[in-house]
């Protein structure tokens, strides 16, 4: 843990204006890690550190020379789906035979490189597979997703981290620009969020983080739910959480994946509502 810590360290103090995001990253081996790894990285402006057990990328980039959107499109056109974007398909099936992990979504890629579409696509900042790109509030909501995967793999570290991004998002909100209705809902939920997401980030404790989710997942519905998100979001449910009263989440998959038990009861739960 300490030879980890110097080396995360190290690689913040190189890169500057760092901020850090656990996103994930589909692949399954060490060639994939090794190649996921090397699009992700790049000398004083991004390094990825991918997890081959939990298919979570720790990114740590400079904000003022690239984004995280730009890294994890970096490695989707080498064929890696991620939190933000899909791998092209024509890519994706060039991979080795061991490296080719189950897709959950196979159409909206980003265009390959050498695509008549991907040089126009990228001088309007245009991407169909950005999550929720149509709101200004769209790094908010991928940083709440990692989270929500960190949970689902009940991973506490990565949970941490996620939480740290997602406060770090929700504290540059610039309200100005905002829609009405998302000024509105932001007006009434924004305290809650920052606080449920600094306890997350604060805490070690999987069981403690999940019950702070529980109340972040239901102030997020709400600000989501006027959002306008560019894509289907789902609200799905578990019965049996929060002491058998129940909780929702928030999801990208229509596939059921609890945040609140992880692999113990993966698939408990429901769709409940699909917001558009």
């Amino acid at each position: 843990m300490a030879v980890l810590l110097v080396t995360a360290t190290a690689t913040q103090a190189q890169i500057k204006n760092a901020q850090t995001a656990t996103v994930k990253v589909y692949g399954n081996c060490g060639m994939c890690e090794t190649t996921i790894e090397k699009a992700g990285s790049k000398a004083k402006t991004s390094k990825t550190d991918w997890n081959e057990e939990t298919g979570m990328a720790v990114i740590t980039y400079d904000a003022k020379k690239t984004s995280l959107d730009a890294v994890l499109k970096n490695i989707a056109l080498v064929g890696y789906d991620n939190a933000n974007h899909l791998a092209p398909n024509e890519v994706y099936d060039k991979l080795h035979g061991c490296c080719k992990y189950d897709r959950e979504k196979k159409t909206d890629a980003v265009p390959a490189a050498g695509n008549p579409h991907h040089q126009a696509a990228q001088g309007h900042g245009a991407d169909a597979a950005a999550v929720l790109s149509a709101s200004k509030l769209s790094e908010i909501y991928n940083q709440y997703f990692s989270l929500k995967d960190a949970l689902v793999a009940t991973d506490a570290a990565a949970a941490s981290a996620s939480a740290a991004s997602l406060l770090a998002a929700l504290n540059v909100v610039d309200m100005q620009k905002l829609q009405s209705k998302e000024h509105d809902s932001w007006m009434k939920v924004q305290q809650n969020l920052k606080e449920d997401a600094g306890k997350i980030k604060s805490s070690q404790d999987i069981s403690q983080q999940r019950t702070f989710f529980s109340s972040l997942s239901t102030n997020m519905y709400d600000l989501i739910k006027v959002a306008s998100p560019g894509q289907s979001v789902y609200l799905q449910f578990c019965p049996m959480a929060s002491q058998g009263k129940g909780a929702s989440w928030l999801s990208k998959e229509k596939t059921v994946k609890n945040p609140y038990y992880g692999s113990q009861m993966l698939s408990c739960g429901k769709t409940v509502e699909t917001i558009q």
